[in-house]
């Protein structure tokens, strides 16, 4: 009798180790499977690599020869100051706190030296005045607004 026992509490862990054996399988990936899922992964990746590049382009123009040119140049900022004074402060204030144009205090944080260039130079945003100094002076303006 005590011969029976032991063997059913032997075949009692016998049978629970068969009924998790598939439950040990299902968590495991079968090697067939992980094609399809190497494939989706390097989709992703190729989308996240895609839209990183065209966040990247958009955010970092492509600079033109004139900028080029600009950005070459050291620039003095009390020459920045005079230019500032003489074609900026009607809209951005004697400090430039701003008035009619914005407050250009940390604008050099906010943007970037190719990008202030184009700003100044396009006339893009209204009623902004398209400005084209020599590369000389907007090196210097340049340098006068990284100080601010």
């Amino acid at each position: 009798m005590i011969n029976e026992g032991k063997n059913l509490t032997t075949d009692a862990y016998a049978v629970a180790d068969r009924t998790s054996e598939p439950a040990l399988d299902s968590v495991l990936i079968a090697p067939e499977s992980q094609q399809p899922l190497a494939a989706v992964m390097v989709v992703i990746f190729a989308i996240i690599t895609a839209l990183i590049s065209l966040i990247f382009w958009l955010t970092h123009p492509q600079v033109d020869q004139y900028t080029q040119s600009v950005l070459s140049l050291s620039g003095d900022p009390v020459q920045g100051r005079s230019i500032f004074v003489m074609n900026c402060v009607a809209c951005h204030g004697q400090w430039a706190n701003g008035k009619v144009g914005p407050n250009l205090h940390g604008v050099s944080d906010r943007k970037s030296d190719p990008r202030l260039v184009q700003q100044v130079v396009s006339g893009e945003t209204p009623p902004m005045p398209q400005f084209q100094p020599s590369p000389e002076d907007m090196a210097d303006l340049l340098s006068y607004l990284k100080q601010l």
